[in-house]
């Protein structure tokens, strides 16, 4: 299920929103925490925003720009505003669209799923924030670099990135690198997790692996 990032400050029309993207099968999520907007934005880890230029803080077009350092989620702003300017300006700062209110909820719903249908990772490749994921190379690769795991450290990987957000045992995963012919006991598993923690925090995305004590593991 694709997962909507609502950033919008008027609670009717976030109450609407919700409503109808749920009814069209989406998984919605509302920003409520504008102090620091842009962190939020990027930890709900959100398959499209709808942001609105006029929120509290950073205004859209701003907090756009700052989103675009880090990360490419689709972003179609949806706003009163309906001057030529604004919208050369967020698409400029790369914002896939830009939709004035009152909005027609049927077209707005087409444009969501066109967004979401031509960003869809190509096959054979997964996405993890900003990052592609080959699974068949061995690589997770952003617009700057490219970072080498070894197949055990991918198998695992692509694991709790099918999971994500959700606890994955450490028997899940042990029975997942049996699957792939791939021996490998309790300690062994904890010394991969340890690689692939210090290699992912190396690379910039520190403590996205989280233990849960007596539970397993989750990828934030």
């Amino acid at each position: 299920m694709k997962k909507i990032l609502i950033v919008e400050d008027d609670l009717s029309i976030c109450s609407e929103l919700k409503e109808l993207l749920k009814n069209a099968g989406y998984e919605v999520e509302i920003l409520r925490d504008f102090s620091n907007s842009k962190e939020n934005i990027l930890h709900a880890n959100a398959d499209l925003i709808l942001l609105d230029i006029n929120i509290p803080g950073l205004n859209g077009e701003m907090l756009l720009r700052e989103i675009r350092k880090e990360a490419d989620i689709p972003v179609i702003m949806v706003t009163s505003r309906t001057s030529e300017a604004d919208e050369v300006l967020s698409m400029s700062y790369g914002a896939d669209d830009y939709v004035t209110k009152p909005y027609n909820p049927t077209i707005l719903l087409l444009r969501i799923s066109a967004i979401l249908k031509r960003t869809e990772p190509a096959e054979g490749r997964l996405r993890y924030r900003d990052l592609n994921v080959y699974p068949a190379k061995g690589v997770l690769a952003n617009e700057n670099a490219e970072l080498s795991l070894t197949k055990n450290e991918m198998i695992i990987f692509k694991h709790l990135l099918e999971r994500q957000n959700r606890i994955v045992s450490r028997d899940e995963l042990m029975t997942e690198l049996w699957d792939n012919n791939e021996f490998i006991n309790d300690n062994a598993l904890t010394v991969n997790i340890s690689r692939l923690r210090a290699k992912l925090a190396d690379f910039g995305y520190e403590n996205v692996i989280e233990t849960k004590k007596k539970q397993g593991y989750i990828l934030q």
